[in-house]
């Protein structure tokens, strides 16, 4: 296994772009099921999560060409309806490929999805929509099999009880080319659950209300060939502010809208960093030449501070001044990176869903292991802040949503790379 090694207190200075969006390209990979024909993706990031959705579509028979960020996938003609198991149960937001498979050939079948260990994340909700358009769900050892019902796919009025963004993902997925009108109340309204619409919307799919909690989508016959640029990741540009928040410096973050990162960004601002955005042209600069302070944070569905930076900003409070308190309210076991970060030398005590965190000034280097995809990004931050050497294991969880985080830190200045497993 490869590790990545981190000499830290080297202050981050410069400019960097953004990768497109992990959150917002899976589902619009798995919506490209829906068109008889060739969709076009731009700024799609080299990720393993990427990857692995297009071996997915492969698998059912799409025709897929990649030159550099740009992915076409030509549907024309899907042979499968069943995800290998192998597929479904190395990244959970393959569960939307049933939504669209649905859609598009009134069946699909795949094992329960797996993920990152963060918590329960059941999927009654995903069942719940499917059902409430009409489709028909069998359950067997461990298995979902969905297909239409007697009066096939029929708008609806669903109402979810939480705003889930993946159920609201398979409800979307699956009324596109249904009849009638679906109406989603209670819709997440997650900036990459716009981007998915304005992405179909461009392919001939007729949605509105984006951004609300109530979502109209109006059933079309079909859509048509299209292409679409991702937006920059909301998550990862997160991430990279903490980072430089927790160790110092003055970092530019390109193509990312800051509209994307309100709640994080206005955090930051209070824990002392200087932010300057400019939303039309995407730009983010963050500076920080003090220690950063203690914060309250809460996390919850957008546009309330995002779970997915839960354990980067816990790394970056970890080397604040103060107490700061946590409290997780998405899930559950996202505090799985706290033990690797007492093994730095934080001061971090769990109760439930709430977390205290004691500032410690310097961390120190140590040898940990990444828990889950968020929670590894959050060493490589703390390892940045930490004086000496840090050494990350189990680095793989990275690699599913970061193209490629040493690459991306070290244009910043820090001391960062990979060592393989023959040492280089």
């Amino acid at each position: 296994m490869s590790e990545i090694q981190i000499y830290g207190q080297f202050p981050l200075k410069g400019e960097i772009s953004i990768q497109g969006a992990k959150n917002a390209v899976l589902p619009m990979m798995a919506a490209a099921l829906l068109h008889r024909g060739v969709t076009v993706l731009m700024n799609v990031p080299v990720i393993r999560d990427v990857s692995c959705m297009a071996d997915i579509l492969e698998y059912l028979g799409c025709r897929l060409e990649r030159q550099g960020g740009c992915l076409a996938i030509d549907a024309s003609h899907i042979e499968n309806t069943a995800v290998p198991d192998h597929f479904v149960s190395a990244m959970r937001s393959s569960i939307v490929v049933l939504g669209a498979l649905l859609g598009r050939m009134g069946e699909g079948s795949g094992c329960y999805p797996g993920g990152c260990l963060i918590g329960a994340r059941p999927i009654d909700l995903h069942i719940k929509v499917l059902e409430g358009l009409g489709a028909e769900i069998r359950e067997e050892e461990g298995h979902l099999f969905v297909c239409r019902g007697s009066e096939g796919i029929r708008g609806a009025e669903l109402h979810l009880p939480y705003p889930s963004v993946g159920a609201t993902e398979q409800a979307i997925l699956a009324s596109v080319l249904s009849r009638d009108v679906t109406v989603v109340h209670g819709a997440a309204r997650e900036p990459e659950i716009v981007q998915l619409c304005d992405f179909l919307n461009n392919m001939g799919a007729v949605i509105c209300g984006m951004g609300t909690e109530h979502l109209m989508i109006q059933g079309v016959d079909g859509l048509h060939d299209s292409s679409f640029r991702v937006e920059g990741d909301r998550i990862v540009a997160g991430t990279y502010a903490a980072a430089a928040a927790a160790v110092g410096g003055d970092v530019l973050m390109k193509g990312i809208k800051p509209s994307f990162l309100h709640e994080p960004l206005r955090l930051l601002e209070r824990a002392g960093a200087r932010i300057r955005t400019e939303e039309n042209a995407g730009r983010i600069q963050v500076s920080m030449d003090r220690i950063p302070c203690c914060l309250d944070i809460c996390t919850g569905p957008y546009p309330e501070f995002p779970t997915d930076l839960q354990s980067p900003f816990m790394a970056l409070l970890a080397a604040a001044q103060g107490i700061s308190h946590i409290e997780e309210r998405v899930f559950e076991e996202r505090f799985a990176t706290a033990e690797a970060l007492c093994a730095m030398g934080a001061r971090i005590r769990i109760s439930g869903r709430r977390a205290e965190v004691e500032g410690v000034r310097p961390l120190r280097g140590a040898s940990v292991k990444a828990a889950d995809l968020r929670g590894g990004a959050a060493l490589v931050a703390a390892g940045l802040a930490a004086c000496g050497e840090t050494r990350i294991s189990r680095c793989g969880y990275i690699e599913r949503g970061y193209e490629d985080i040493c690459r991306d830190l070290s244009a910043l200045g820090a001391q960062i790379r990979w060592i393989k497993e023959d040492g280089t």
